[in-house]
């Protein structure tokens, strides 16, 4: 395969991924960032056994598992104490399958190390893309107060839902959610191995998730998060925090000691989300992937996890196809269907939590809850939630990882004290 000159158009799971496998490839990757100092926005979100198929074999599934939670299912109660999601990854039918809740932070120190380590990958900060201009030389990058780059075979958009490459309406969803990252400490009331969620109808939802320990940080946190409409945030700014608390807790009472160490607004930072596919990912020398080609709301928690296959999917392409027009059609070709579904179960599944409907939560409590409960539902809620619903590794040539080996790295940090950090 004759080596490549590509540019990566943002430094996220989606970017980082791409230029270590394009890297390994022999290609030239070079990754540009707008920030001064790469990094993440955001703070917990769940690797499922999609991604960490991916990570497995970027050879990186133990570092993240280090530095991150085990979680073993996810559960939902509503106000009145009725369980109305109970989704266990045991339902997988996979021994010792898992899903791991982890610092946005921690994941992206991750891949970020492991691409500033793989000979061939730049990383260039500061560098705010503005669009491109392609010519037969190749395409050129143009950037805010600077001169176009130098030509590249091909321009990989992994800039986000954000993305300046599709002009269409971003569709941004009317909730969006306040997040903290918080230390977890002895004798908090939370499980420790659950993604954990209260709803008041859908209108209302707190989630608290373990996400393991930050690089030197003093020990374990959990991601705390309440569903907002965007429309409301500004009467939430205006709200004093106290009393924003007490409505919390009048949903969560067993939040009170997480939400104490919450002293400041500025702990909490709001989220805003967006249903959209790009109508056209891929172009002459160029290609959409993670949330540039396809966003969602979080209620699947897929974002990352698609973004991995997205990656690990374009350098199979770039692997396999002839022309570089066919390698890039095989890339998205292998990943559109997965796509597609996941796109339209999360549009179909986001009202049940994060809607004025006061009829839909009356449909997930008492129809869709008891149905997920019994065969077959129970192992399609699994294969949803875990991101294997459709079969997205085998046309990738990936594997779920060792399992097995996963939960024995869990089991030593316990018995050894140290911190998943």
């Amino acid at each position: 395969m004759e080596p490549l000159t590509i540019a990566i158009i943002g430094c996220g799971p989606a970017g980082l991924a791409a230029a270590r496998l394009l890297a390994r490839q022999g290609h030239e990757a070079q990754v540009f960032d707008r920030f001064v100092s790469p990094g993440p926005v955001g703070s917990g979100l769940m690797i499922q056994p999609s991604g960490m198929a991916v990570l497995a074999a970027l050879g990186l599934a133990e570092e993240v598992v280090r530095r991150g939670a085990r979680v073993d299912a996810l559960q939902g109660i509503e106000e009145h104490g009725r369980c109305v999601l109970d989704a266990p990854y045991a339902a997988l039918g996979v021994p010792h399958a898992f899903g791991l809740g982890i610092h946005r932070a921690s994941l992206f120190d991750v891949l970020f190390e492991a691409a500033e380590r793989q000979p061939g990958v730049t990383i260039h900060a500061g560098h705010a893309v503005t669009g491109s201009a392609c010519d037969a030389a190749g395409r050129r990058l143009l950037f805010e107060g600077r001169d176009p780059s130098a030509p590249f075979d091909l321009v990989v958009d992994a800039s986000g839902w954000r993305t300046g490459f599709d002009p269409a309406p971003k569709n941004i969803l009317p909730f969006g959610a306040l997040w903290a990252s918080l230390p977890l400490r002895a004798g908090d009331p939370f499980a420790g191995n659950l993604l954990e969620q209260r709803y008041r109808r859908a209108g209302q939802m707190a989630g608290v998730l373990p996400i393991g320990t930050r690089s030197g940080g003093a020990g374990p946190e959990v991601a705390f998060f309440w569903s907002l409409k965007a429309e409301d945030h500004p009467a939430w700014l205006a709200t004093p925090l106290g009393d924003w608390k007490a409505e919390v807790l009048r949903l969560w009472p067993a939040l009170e000691g997480l939400l104490a160490r919450i002293e400041t607004r500025e702990q909490l930072t709001f989220a805003r989300y967006a249903h959209r596919t790009h109508p056209a990912p891929v172009g002459e020398r160029m290609i959409a992937i993670g949330d540039a080609w396809h966003s969602a709301s979080p209620q699947l928690g897929q974002g990352a996890n698609m973004a991995l296959l997205d990656a690990w999917s374009l350098a199979r392409g770039l692997a396999e196809g002839r022309t570089l027009a066919e390698k890039l059609r095989l890339a998205a070709g292998w990943r559109s269907d997965h796509v597609w579904l996941y796109q339209w179960v999360t549009k179909l599944f986001t009202p049940l939590y994060q809607s004025d409907s006061r009829v839909l939560p009356g449909m997930r409590d008492r129809v869709l809850a008891p149905l997920s409960r019994r065969w077959p539902a129970k192992g399609i809620q699994a294969q949803l939630m875990s991101g294997l619903f459709g079969f997205p590794l085998a046309p990738l040539g990936l594997a779920l990882p060792d399992y097995a080996g996963l939960s024995a790295s869990f089991t030593s940090l316990a018995a050894s004290g140290e911190p998943q950090s």
